[in-house]
């Protein structure tokens, strides 16, 4: 195919990256004057401050000189608006009931990369041989619980942790007179 330099179009330029509130904020929390910085650079000061108020794009050997003195990895400058952290509080929390007793959801289903559940059972509860994708992580919070995959048998208590990979089948069930509870995370396969 032939193009006719006629039907090429100027392309917009690209946006300037704008650096300068990443830099101010890391200078701030440093405890650092401009003056400061432009001594530790060799940098004067008034084109520290253009740079702060985005009217100069420095270089890269520029950004990596500020991200040595300002102790910080020189790609947090190109870090734009951050998104708010997810919150899923205590009283928000999705709450089911299953075969091993009440399931509440600690992520609020909010995840897409890992689920986080309490689950919480009564003397005698259980979950019964089931498999999914993923490995599973269980942190005992009270109570005692026997868990089996294929062969093994393991019986943890207070602050006992176990991983599996949870295609292979397991089964749990909560061991004693009282009261049971245990964080399952689970990690999601990535698509």
């Amino acid at each position: 195919m032939v193009v006719d330099a006629g039907d090429i179009r100027r392309l917009p330029a690209p946006p300037r990256l704008a650096i300068g509130a990443q830099v101010r904020r890391w200078r701030g929390v440093r405890g650092l004057t401009l003056a400061g910085v432009a001594a530790r650079t060799g940098l004067n000061v008034g084109y520290l401050s253009q740079i702060e108020n985005d009217k100069a794009s420095p270089s890269l050997a520029v950004l990596g000189q500020l991200a040595e003195v300002l102790d910080v990895p020189a790609a947090w400058f190109l870090m734009g608006d951050v998104p708010a952290p997810t919150v899923v509080r205590a009283a928000d929390r999705p709450t089911e009931r299953s075969e091993l007793g009440r399931i509440e959801h600690i992520d609020g289903r909010a995840s897409r990369d890992v689920t986080i559940v309490e689950a919480v059972t009564g003397p005698g509860g259980r979950v019964g041989l089931h498999a999914h994708a993923g490995d599973e992580h269980h942190l005992v919070l009270r109570g005692r619980f026997r868990m089996r995959q294929g062969e093994h048998e393991i019986e943890l208590g207070p602050g006992d942790y176990l991983r599996w990979d949870g295609a292979i089948p397991h089964e749990g069930e909560a061991v004693g007179d009282e009261e049971s509870a245990m964080v399952i995370v689970r990690i999601l396969p990535r698509a």
